[in-house]
């Protein structure tokens, strides 16, 4: 009989073996596309930008869900983020921005734990209307704050924007990859397969990054252990599957779902920090609904820390290749029907399995067509790659959020949200 320590470290080389496949495809695909953006360490840097907001907002939908409260405001905790970090910011600096955002997202948290938890309001209408309040109290504050005649007017600030930041977030390099010659910056310029592919990857994950990206990469492990590994993650998950069998035990599940709905917020906001910090002020709009893309992310991770990682480096890749250059875009193409062909070999090697074969009258129709679809998808999107030089740049800019419904649509087959999430809870009726 399998263990749970076994099962565990069967998933964790699965997920080294997954990686490193990943590498070879997409190396494989520059080499047969000629682009180099695809693995470039611009690219890798601008996707690690890109990501971290989506992240921390997938982070805040996480400790909101799993206690049991659906939190679909996460893009206008976002907005108050990035509004009240630039206020501050270009005041005192990036610490006070910082320091503000995180409170500015977690009020908007608790408005929502107060109109949820207390009053017991429909999650969503809560939600929807934390995304309407976030852009109208912003754009208020802005109206009056940032009117001419005011210190900030002078300071170059607009109905639209803040003032530049006061001063500016340090970023850092790893040195035992940064230290003398930019062997790494040698090493991609090679264009070798696989070996300049790594080196791009390094060098753009590690050199020049943001001391609030290290940061946020420390709250996925961090989130992990407090909420898997702790007594008080163990009541706040519990607070999410079955909140009255929490309460019979002793647990204040109004306490608990108020404490992860506020620190939902503050991730939110935290990720509006981080905005500001990478376009240097406030900038009315900037989200962009990161907040959307960050509550996708979540549910495509099935409402764990690595997963939603892994969510939120997809989009980010998505949306740092088209950045750098939308005709590395057409790759895509390549690689879907690689990665097609692929799942095709996957599953006639199962169909083929003696367990299978017990099975086969059963699943037979449903196999074969799926295996038929799959395989006129790759014979497209292959054809599409050898006769599309450059897609159009209205599709180059909706690859993001094209990707996020693909995503979620093979995701849907596997994921399990947590019991009571969004269920109305009331102390002693329970459903």
């Amino acid at each position: 009989m399998t263990s749970v320590a076994d099962t565990r470290v069967r998933k964790y080389h699965l997920a080294l073996i997954g990686v490193a496949v990943l590498l070879l495809l997409m190396s494989l695909v520059r080499v047969l596309s000629g682009q180099n953006d695809i693995t470039s360490s611009g690219t890798f840097s601008a996707a690690l930008l890109l990501s971290v907001p989506i992240g921390l907002a997938g982070l805040g939908g996480l400790w909101a869900e799993r206690a049991g409260v659906v939190n679909i405001g996460l893009e206008g905790m976002m907005v108050l983020g990035t509004w009240f970090a630039g206020w501050a910011g270009y005041q005192w600096g990036w610490q006070a921005a910082l320091a503000a955002g995180l409170i500015a997202g977690a009020l908007g948290g608790l408005i929502h734990a107060v109109a949820t938890v207390t009053f017991g309001v429909d999650h969503i209408i809560s939600g929807v209307a934390i995304n309407l309040l976030g852009p109208g109290i912003t754009r208020f504050l802005s109206e009056v704050l940032y009117k001419e005649g005011t210190g900030a007017a002078e300071a170059g600030a607009g109905i639209t924007t803040s003032p530049p930041l006061k001063s500016e977030a340090p970023a850092i390099s790893l040195p035992a990859l940064s230290s003398g010659p930019d062997w790494l910056g040698s090493l991609e310029r090679t264009h070798w397969f696989l070996v300049s592919d790594l080196a791009g990857i390094l060098r753009g994950l590690t050199h020049d990054v943001n001391v609030l990206v290290i940061l946020a990469v420390l709250m996925l492990p961090l989130t992990f252990f407090v909420l898997w590994r702790t007594a008080f993650g163990l009541r706040l998950r519990s607070a999410g599957e079955n909140p009255w069998a929490a309460e019979s035990l002793g647990v204040n599940v109004y306490l608990i779902k108020y404490a992860a709905v506020v620190i939902s917020g503050a991730f939110a906001g935290l990720g509006g920090v981080f905005l500001v910090f990478v376009s240097t002020k406030y900038v009315e709009g900037q989200t962009g609904g990161k907040g959307f893309i960050g509550l996708a992310a979540m549910i495509f991770g099935n409402w764990r820390p690595g997963g939603l990682a892994g969510g939120a480096a997809l989009f980010g890749y998505a949306d740092g290749l088209q950045l750098r250059s939308s005709a590395a875009v057409t790759s895509f193409l390549l690689f879907g029907a690689v990665l097609l062909l692929i799942y095709i070999g996957l599953r006639i090697r199962v169909l083929l399995s003696p367990v299978q074969a017990e099975v086969a009258v059963t699943r037979s129709a449903r196999d074969y067509t799926m295996l038929a679809a799959a395989a006129g998808g790759a014979v497209v999107l292959f054809w599409l790659w050898m006769t599309v030089d450059r897609l159009p740049d209205n599709f180059v800019y909706m690859t993001p959020h094209v990707l996020t419904l693909l995503v979620l649509l093979v995701a849907s087959q596997r994921l399990r949200m947590p019991k009571a999430d969004g269920v109305r809870y009331r102390r002693g009726e329970q459903h």
